[in-house]
C-alpha cells in the first residue's frame, strides 16, 4: 500500500518522497487508518518496522488540520538517543507544513533548559521527551500542557523495565482527560496491560511479528571460550571489508573499553559508546558513524532499542543480552525495512542456558558456525549442568569445600 492510499496531507506526501520513503510498512498500514479516525491504538511491533512513522503521520496530519494553539502532542519515550530520533523524523515529516516539534531530555547544560522552557512555555506544537527530564519542568510549575490532543507512549515496556510506571502517571496527571492515546511497545507484559486499562478507551489492537527477528537477518552464532572472542571478532571483520557499518554489542559499560582496545590498530576506525559519555559525545560519536567515518561501533545496550542507523552491515552480539528480549532489539539494528544484514553471537560455556531461552523464544534454532582453524576449537555445545570449577583465590579449600570471599 502506498502512502496516498492511506489518505495523507499532499504536503506531508511530498516530504514522505523526498524522504524516500516509498509504501507503507504493515504497522503503518495497519494503524494510520485507525489513529485519522480518533481511536486510542495500542501496537505491538518489533523495532525496525516503522512505527515512528505509523504515530506521528497522521498525528501530524491531524494537527495540520485543526485550529492548532499551544501543545498538540507529548511523545514520551525511555532514552534520550530515542528522544533526539524521533524529533528529527518529525522535522523530516513536517518539512513542508506549519507543524514544530522540540526534544526534551537530560544530559545537557543549562543553555539547554533554557531553551527546553522557551519551547514548552511556547507552546511549540509537539514535545518529545523522557519522563525525568520532562517532570523537572513540570515541578518548576510553569508547564501548561491544558492544549494537548495527542499522548503517544514509546517504547512503552522499556519505560517500564526502567521504573517509569509512576513517572507517567505523574505526566498522565497534567494532561486533559479528553485526549487520543497511542502506545506503542516490543513486548505487552501485565503491567502494560495495567497502563492501557487505566489510560485508553475501547483501544485498537495491532501485534506484528512480537520478538521475532526480521527475516532479512542471517544469524549465526559461534561457540567460543572468552579468550577466543576478540580474536575471533578481529578476523570476521578482517575477511568482511565490504561491509563499512558494524555494531558490537555487549552488555558492560567496562567490556566496552576492552573491546575497543583489543580492536584497535587494525587498520579501520572504532570507537566505544555507553552511557558513561556526555550526551554531545555520544551524539558526535553517531554522526561519525552514520556519516562512515567509523567502522566499528562498540556498545551497550544504550543502542539497541530506538536508535534509527541505516544500512547496518553487521551486529555482533560479544556475550548474550540477558534478556532474551534485547536479543531481538540488537540483532534488529539491521535488516531495517526489507533490507539484509548479518547477526553474529558470540556464546562461551556459562551462555548456553541463555542463548537456549532465546532459540525458543525466536522459535528457530540458530546455526553453530565452526571456528576458524587457526582459533583452536571451542566449548561443546551442551545445557548440562556443569561443574564448579577453582578460579584462583575464590576456588575450593583443600577439601573440597566452597568458600567465597567476602565482598567488601
Amino acid at each position: 500500500m502506498n502512502f496516498e492510499e492511506l489518505g495523507l496531507h499532499d504536503n506531508v506526501l511530498e516530504a514522505l518522497d523526498f524522504m524516500g520513503f516509498e509504501s507503507a510498512t504493515p504497522i503503518q498500514e495497519k494503524t494510520i487508518p485507525e489513529i485519522l479516525k480518533g481511536r486510542d491504538v495500542i501496537a505491538c511491533a518489533q523495532t525496525g518496522t516503522g512505527k515512528t512513522a505509523a504515530f506521528m503521520l497522521p498525528v501530524i496530519q491531524q494537527i495540520i488540520e485543526s485550529d492548532h494553539k499551544g501543545t498538540q502532542a507529548l511523545v514520551v519515550v525511555p532514552t534520550r538517543e530515542l528522544a533526539i530520533q524521533i524529533d528529527q523524523a518529525i522535522q523530516g515529516f513536517a518539512y513542508f507544513v506549519p507543524v514544530g516539534s522540540f526534544a526534551i531530555y537530560g544530559g545537557g547544560s543549562g543553555d539547554d533548559w533554557q531553551q527546553q522552557k522557551k519551547a514548552i512555555t511556547q507552546g511549540v506544537d509537539i514535545v518529545v521527551a523522557t519522563p525525568g527530564k520532562l517532570i523537572s519542568h513540570l515541578n518548576m510549575g510553569y508547564v501548561n500542557f491544558k492544549t494537548i490532543k495527542y499522548l503517544i507512549l514509546d517504547e512503552a515496556d522499556r519505560m517500564l523495565d526502567m521504573g517509569f510506571y509512576d513517572d507517567i502517571q505523574k505526566i498522565i496527571g497534567y494532561l486533559p482527560k479528553e485526549r487520543q492515546n497511542l502506545m506503542f511497545s516490543a513486548t505487552m507484559p501485565p503491567n502494560i496491560r495495567k497502563l492501557v486499562k487505566q489510560t485508553m478507551q475501547d483501544p485498537f489492537e495491532i501485534a506484528l511479528a512480537l520478538s521475532k527477528p526480521a527475516e532479512g537477518v542471517l544469524q549465526a552464532a559461534y561457540l567460543v571460550y572468552d579468550n577466543q572472542k576478540t580474536p575471533l571478532i578481529n578476523g570476521l571483520i578482517e575477511d568482511k571489508p565490504n561491509y563499512k557499518s558494524i555494531i558490537i554489542f555487549t552488555s558492560t559499560k567496562k567490556k566496552v573499553g576492552e573491546i575497543v582496545r583489543g580492536l584497535k590498530g587494525k587498520g579501520y576506525e572504532v570507537e566505544g559508546i555507553s552511557s558513561d559519555l556526555e550526551q554531545s559525545e555520544r551524539e558526535e560519536m553517531l554522526r561519525r558513524f552514520r556519516s562512515k567515518k567509523t567502522r566499528v561501533l562498540v556498545s551497550t545496550d544504550v543502542l539497541s532499542r530506538g536508535i534509527d542507523i541505516k544500512d547496518i552491515n553487521l551486529v555482533i552480539n560479544y556475550d548474550v543480552p540477558q534478556d532474551a528480549e534485547d536479543y531481538v532489539h540488537r540483532i534488529g539494528r539491521t535488516a531495517r525495512a526489507d533490507t539484509t544484514g548479518v547477526a553474529l553471537t558470540l556464546i562461551n560455556e556459562e551462555e548456553m542456558y541463555k542463548f537456549d531461552r532465546i532459540e525458543k523464544l525466536i522459535e528457530k534454532k540458530v546455526m553453530k558456525a565452526p571456528l576458524p582453524p587457526e582459533l583452536g576449537e571451542g566449548p561443546e555445545w551442551s545445557l548440562k549442568k556443569r561443574p564448579f570449577k577453582p578460579r584462583g583465590k575464590g576456588g575450593r579449600k583443600p577439601g573440597g569445600k566452597k568458600y567465597y570471599k567476602k565482598k567488601r
